[in-house]
């Protein structure tokens, strides 16, 4: 696991590494950020959120936590997948977007990741917001079990989906 990562968070079987804008590029660029990864791994969209993130740093724009985690299962070290925001909070929002290496889908990586991302995002906005192609059901059964509720999708290619900060 690389040593420069900003801060990480845990779950019962993951831990959730924040990538350095660094670790960001070389996994964009086809490398494995310094994770040694389940067989499958890294998927396209762990590369494409890294790029994005890798892009935001060189221009300035990342801000530490917003950005890209790799999700590394704690009985193995393996790196199993990725989640992250696609930027910083902008109006008091901030879009997640996340996928789980092939090979490790279906043993809750992604309802414990989202869980644990999300309620550290409520920390500091009012809404987290994901979006999903509306086929994907898996991706929308770990949004709904986390507590997001489906929103008016501007897009018809995309559902929409919102979890707000508790008031109160």
């Amino acid at each position: 696991m690389p040593q420069d990562a900003p801060f990480a968070l845990r779950t019962p079987d993951l831990t959730l590494v924040a990538l350095a804008p660094s670790a960001a590029l070389d996994l964009a660029s086809g490398g494995t950020g310094g994770f040694t990864w389940i067989e499958g791994g890294p998927e396209e969209g762990t590369r494409v959120g890294a790029g994005v993130m890798a892009k935001a740093a060189a221009e300035g724009a990342h801000r530490p936590g917003w950005g890209t985690y790799v999700l590394v299962r704690e009985s193995d070290g393996l790196a199993v997948g990725a989640m992250g925001f696609h930027g910083p909070p902008s109006g008091g929002r901030v879009e997640i977007g996340y996928d789980v290496v092939a090979a490790a889908r279906r043993n809750g990586y992604a309802t414990q990741a989202l869980r644990a991302l999300t309620a550290w995002a409520l920390e500091s906005v009012g809404a987290v917001v994901a979006r999903t192609e509306p086929t994907n059901r898996g991706s929308r059964r770990t949004l709904e079990r986390v507590g997001f509720t489906r929103v008016p999708s501007p897009d018809a290619a995309w559902v929409a989906y919102e979890l707000s900060a508790c008031v109160g």
